[in-house]
């Protein structure tokens, strides 16, 4: 039987489960890979208790491990850009076949990677950097390589999903609900790149690469995160018949593609919106498969590990047949990645919910409306209560029909120039993942 020897730079939380799943299962994955997978070196800076590195040689120089002629395989589990993105390209330059889950450094980088990775006749997989333990990328890349894909969607971010969850069935406040999710360890004590939804749009990035086959263009998603979102209209969200979720969003649309990040009201019925907790679950919608959705368990380390272990197996099948890989790093060669532009969001449509904060007076609906209407986006829905005891200002809530946001910002800037109108405009958009 074929060795493959693994070296393993990073023994945190993905690293340490990669060797626990490499030992644990490694009589089943040799059966599957047809060949022997064995970690031969380890590169860190300190080594868990509870893990197991009898007969492995442990060093804390990662380019070690890069180097080392007995070496088949990088495992880079050290996160971040640098120095990540050199160890990869020195592992590549190396010969060396290498296996990430860094999202980041795929979105941002992984044009310049995967250029070299075809260079030198290597694989450079990546199925852990989205959704985990999830095979979504290997689903989209290879299962689904039967169909143009018109879009998808995804919750792609435990720690958003955790915190809508908790304010929509407990109705706890935003700030409340995420110092849990940091005390938890769902959040991390700077929970920036979650809750600003950079994480989502790195994943969001790789995903609308394979599904549309156009280059990475981190740059061009646009993001929005779920810090200014308040429990009042988490709770109209429900009353309207949606649910609000943190997604990423791509589509084919006429004249390009759209890929976004945001808070969007999804319909109360669309299985997504069922999603909850920490959870995460990606819905793809192919010409020939229609509507698919992949469901389960986005972080951890023994989740995130199955899809590190797996990519491992699949270069050792590779590998045991004396053969190149068989399928494309993004699911095309790059010399066929097509020049499809990602649409600025202005030029992007959906429908959205308006929160409308305004003086109890006559005629003030009208004068909504009719701005609305010039602008060519009727209401859908409404939601109008009374004035309480003391106040005289009402809540308006709208979801409108679909409309181009740029028309929808002028609309909405005439609607707060109304005099009875406090300013701002509550606002999120609304998809229904009609197929």
């Amino acid at each position: 039987m074929v060795q493959v020897r693994v070296g393993i730079c990073g023994l945190g939380t993905v690293g340490s489960g990669t060797l626990k799943v490499i030992q644990r299962n490694g009589v089943e994955i040799a059966t599957r890979a047809r060949a022997e997978i064995q970690v031969v070196q380890i590169a860190a800076r300190r080594v868990n208790a509870d893990c197991d590195t009898t007969g492995i040689a442990v060093t804390d120089d990662i380019f070690a491990v890069a180097a080392n002629p007995d070496v088949d395989v990088v495992v880079e589990l050290i996160g971040g850009i640098e120095p990540a993105r050199t160890l990869v390209l020195t592992a590549i330059a190396n010969g060396k076949h290498v296996v990430t889950a860094n999202k980041a450094l795929i979105a941002e980088h992984g044009n310049e990677l995967f250029r070299a990775a075809e260079d030198a006749g290597v694989a450079l997989a990546f199925d852990a950097a989205v959704a985990g333990a999830i095979p979504v990328i290997r689903s989209l890349r290879e299962g689904l390589s039967a169909n143009i894909v018109t879009g998808l969607a995804g919750i792609v971010n435990g720690t958003c999903n955790y915190i809508l969850t908790e304010m929509r069935d407990h109705g706890r406040a935003y700030l409340d609900v995420l110092q849990e999710a940091q005390q938890l360890g769902y959040a991390e004590a700077d929970p920036t790149f979650d809750v600003e939804g950079i994480d989502s749009a790195h994943k969001l990035t790789i995903l609308a690469s394979i599904a549309f086959g156009i280059p990475l263009q981190f740059e061009s998603v646009y993001t929005e995160g779920i810090t200014k979102l308040e429990r009042i209209d988490v709770d109209f969200a429900e009353q309207l018949g949606f649910r609000v979720k943190m997604l990423g969003i791509a589509k084919s649309v006429e004249g390009g593609v759209e890929v976004r990040v945001h808070p969007t009201l999804v319909p109360e019925e669309v299985l997504l919106s069922k999603v909850d907790g920490v959870m995460n679950a990606v819905w793809i919608n192919g010409n020939a498969s229609g509507p698919t959705l992949f469901y389960g368990a986005g972080a951890g380390s023994l989740p995130t590990a199955s899809a590190v272990v797996a990519d491992i197996v699949e270069i050792a099948r590779t590998m045991a047949v004396d053969g190149d890989m068989p399928t494309p790093h993004l699911g095309v060669d790059m010399a066929d990645q097509k020049d499809t532009p990602v649409l600025p969001i202005g030029e992007c449509q959906s429908a959205f919910y308006l929160r409308i904060t305004a003086k109890d007076r006559p005629g003030v609906m009208l004068a909504i409306a009719t701005v609305l209407s010039n602008k060519g986006v009727s209401i859908e829905s409404m939601i109008q209560k009374e004035a309480q005891p003391g106040r005289d200002t009402v809540p308006i809530v709208l979801v409108t029909s679909r409309a181009k946001e740029s028309l929808l910002n002028e609309a909405v800037r005439e609607i707060e120039a109304i005099p009875e109108v406090q300013v701002p405009v509550t606002r999120i958009r609304v998809e229904s993942l009609e197929h």
